[in-house]
């Protein structure tokens, strides 16, 4: 069987998480997001914010994008995004078919800045066009790159002042974060609302919305239940954000994908081979001759991210909660074999 290295949630789910699912099986509860589950995971969240925020527990990350910009925008508003921003490219048009357009700015690094929206909005045309009312960001970014609390604070500053709403993605939050220069408390202080990605980082599925403006609350739970996002059985959510905040396992997944995607880039940087991007968290995209990729996979499973010429091309390898210290030196061997048996194809 073949190693998958093209996600982070091949996997099903954290031990722990099966566990707690397993011996709350039985135990009546409320529906809808009040059992006592997810009242006492909404709380540990807060504690990490120190912020008035709400927090509520949808499926996934789509559903997290669509129910959360598709509540805020008016029918004329749309929303800006990076080029690669996941909502333009792998959410097949959910945002625009709820009746937003989505604005592109195409970026190096799939990193926004204020400079970089401040020219697109001089594009822009009243009454004629629709009007740009919030951007979207993502951290970690679909090119594996993470913002700094400067570069958010500047971002939340100019949004700020250009009456944007700013709207963090955090489908890989945790790898995010343990990259370094953020906390929860920094996110929540400097955006209108983000999210925190479970699926991504251990949970069998779920995202918690946390909405920072209180304005952007009220009846928020109504546009949920519209999208189909308000689960009966809430308390499988609920329960398993209890688990990753209870004892800091969140962050710990986090920073276990994190280290393991650094030992690959390590080793792989090692034999020669450069990257598209230079990335700190379980993203990573090495640029390989096609044949050498061709062979590597015959053991493992990654996209083709960006076709650099007719002979190489950049992939992409995603390592997650579970990934082991032996797996990586299994692919980097592997690697090295191929290189010298051909070295003709070599880098």
């Amino acid at each position: 069987m073949k190693y998958s290295f093209k996600n982070d949630y091949s996997e099903g789910a954290h031990p722990e998480i099966l566990e707690a699912l397993l011996k709350t099986n039985e135990v009546q509860q409320t529906g809808y997001g009040e059992d006592a589950y997810s009242l006492q995971a909404k709380m540990l969240i807060k504690q990490h914010l120190n912020m008035d925020s709400d927090v509520f527990f949808v499926s996934g990350g789509t559903q997290a994008n669509l129910t959360f910009i598709s509540a805020v925008l008016k029918p004329y508003q749309s929303v800006i995004s990076a080029e690669t921003g996941h909502i333009f490219h792998h959410e097949t048009g959910a945002i625009e078919a709820t009746g937003h357009k989505i604005e592109t700015i195409g970026t190096l690094d799939g990193k926004l800045t204020p400079e970089l929206i401040a020219v697109h909005l001089t594009k822009s045309e009243p009454v004629h066009m629709t009007m740009p009312a919030m951007v979207y960001i993502s951290n970690s970014t679909e090119l594996g790159t993470f913002y700094t609390k400067d570069e958010l604070i500047a971002l939340w500053q100019f949004c700020q002042q250009r009456h944007l709403f700013l709207f963090m993605d955090g489908a890989r939050l945790a790898s995010g974060l343990a990259a370094g220069g953020l906390t929860l408390e920094d996110v929540a202080k400097h955006t209108d609302a983000f999210y925190i990605g479970g699926t991504k980082n251990g949970a069998l599925i779920g995202e918690a919305i946390v909405i920072n403006n209180v304005m952007l609350q009220q009846d928020f739970v109504y546009n949920m239940k519209m999208r189909g996002a308000l689960l009966a059985k809430g308390r499988l959510l609920g329960i398993q954000f209890l688990v990753l905040f209870k004892n800091n396992l969140f962050f710990e997944l986090g920073l276990h994908a994190n280290k393991m995607a650094a030992r690959l880039s390590d080793g792989i940087e090692a034999l020669g081979y450069e990257f598209l991007t230079n990335s700190k968290t379980n993203q990573i995209f090495p640029v390989f001759a096609n044949e050498v990729a061709a062979k590597l996979r015959e053991h493992y499973e990654f996209y083709d991210w960006l076709k650099i010429n007719e002979e190489r091309t950049a992939v992409r390898l995603v390592t997650s909660w579970f990934t082991k210290e032996n797996t990586i030196d299994e692919f980097i061997t592997d690697l090295k074999g191929i290189n010298d048996n051909d070295r003709s194809i070599n880098l």
